[in-house]
């Protein structure tokens, strides 16, 4: 098929188009930076239309590897009254100045309404009547930065599964999702893959660590380990690692290299850097949860996952312990903003508005033990591609002060 000729008798154009004027010349591969400005043209670049073939296979295969597995799929709302991960970086909803004045002083909703930046809870909401969930959509965050990690609105593949009580039960579940979507993908869109690991991020091997990934079993460390893998390292970081303290970007990177360059499974976070809904461990003074979080090359943290708190108990004790007990608007100390526990500032809201305490009403009125992850689905575009910008592995990138079209 490469080799057969076009013989063409006539030609008639359908819709001109000045060339001069058009600005992504054909014989010329433009940087990412620059298709990134016309936001209405740049699905007609070689490079994007790649990426945009690309992103449709590795979606469809994500949902296919759910559905394969018995998973019901869950549309999980974008707005919602509650901040699910904590870091409150949230766009809040207002109504228009005619829908306000209408309304006057009350909310639209009656409670404060925000865009969504995750469908866990909602997905917990469901483990009560389906044994295995996901959604997958899109998720939001008010984060004022434009580096090359971070977007506005980007999409979340999150899934729930119930009677677990094992953390490798949901590890197992993220290696197959990975392992599975990029076999798709490479299998379906060798061209398009090909792209992007010979003219876009030839440097970064991206296709011999996909190989790797694909053929060997990815590597599991404890936090503890981690963190005494970091101390022991040769290279000087920007933020010194310590137990209790969150692993940065390049601490994540360093793992990786040091694991072989390899996905790596962290385990068992410390209790007091987590949300309130991860599983005590119950594992002595340096008390941890059961959490865990996938780094991959090139990016770092992937995915980020634990097994819920099923225990009442352990939730209404861990609320006293907080001091909002009586709220059950749990607030935790975050170490990412200010090392002070007595800054207000140092806290974020865990859950919001959740009247009649409805959050501990799942595990009031018959629980089981489950758990559950979240992938970004742009940082996995740029695993599997090679592609250093987040900002060029979906096709209308939202940031701060910049929302083209």
């Amino acid at each position: 098929m490469q080799n057969m000729e076009l013989k063409a008798e006539t030609i008639r154009v359908v819709g001109p188009c000045d060339t001069w004027l058009f600005p992504l010349k054909m014989k010329e591969r433009h940087p990412l930076e620059y298709v990134r400005q016309f936001p209405h043209l740049r699905c007609r670049n070689n490079t994007l239309g790649s990426l945009l073939r690309i992103r449709s296979e590795a979606t469809a295969a994500i949902h296919s590897f759910f559905q394969d597995n018995g998973y019901v799929h869950i549309h999980t709302p974008i707005i919602t009254s509650n901040d699910c991960e904590g870091a409150g970086e949230l766009f809040q909803i207002e109504a228009s100045n005619e829908a306000r004045e209408s309304a006057e002083k009350t909310h639209f909703f009656n409670v404060p309404a925000f865009l969504t930046v995750s469908g866990q809870l909602h997905l917990e909401v469901m483990t009560g009547a389906f044994t295995h969930v996901f959604t997958f959509g899109p998720t939001f965050r008010a984060e004022n930065s434009q580096s090359r990690r971070h977007l506005a609105e980007f999409y979340m593949v999150e899934a729930e599964l119930s009677f677990t009580e094992n953390l490798q039960d949901i590890m197992q579940v993220i290696e197959d999702l990975v392992k599975t979507a990029t076999s798709t993908v490479l299998s379906k869109c060798p061209r398009d893959v090909e792209l992007f690991h010979k003219y876009v991020a030839p440097a970064q091997k991206t296709k011999d660590r996909l190989e790797q990934m694909l053929k060997n079993k990815f590597v599991t460390i404890s936090y503890n380990e981690a963190v005494e893998i970091l101390k022991q390292a040769s290279q000087t970081f920007t933020f010194k690692p310590e137990w209790g303290c969150d692993l940065q970007t390049e601490h994540e990177k360093y793992l990786v290299k040091h694991c072989g360059e390899v996905p790596v499974f962290v385990i068992n976070y410390p209790y007091d850097l987590k949300p309130f809904y991860m599983r005590d461990n119950e594992d002595g003074p340096q008390r941890t949860v059961a959490a865990v979080d996938l780094l991959v090359p090139g990016i770092g943290e992937l995915c980020g996952g634990s097994l819920r708190e099923e225990r009442l108990p352990f939730l209404e004790s861990r609320l006293q312990r907080l001091g909002l007990a009586d709220t059950y608007q749990c607030r935790v100390w975050c170490p990412k903003k200010v090392q002070d526990r007595n800054n207000p500032d140092c806290f974020w809201t865990a859950v919001q508005n959740l009247p009649e305490n409805r959050y501990l009403d799942l595990r009031k009125f018959g629980s089981v033990p489950h758990g559950g992850f979240g992938m970004g689905f742009e940082r996995y575009l740029q695993y599997i591609l090679g592609v250093d910008n987040i900002k060029d592995v979906i096709p209308f990138p939202r940031f701060s002060h910049s929302c083209l079209l």
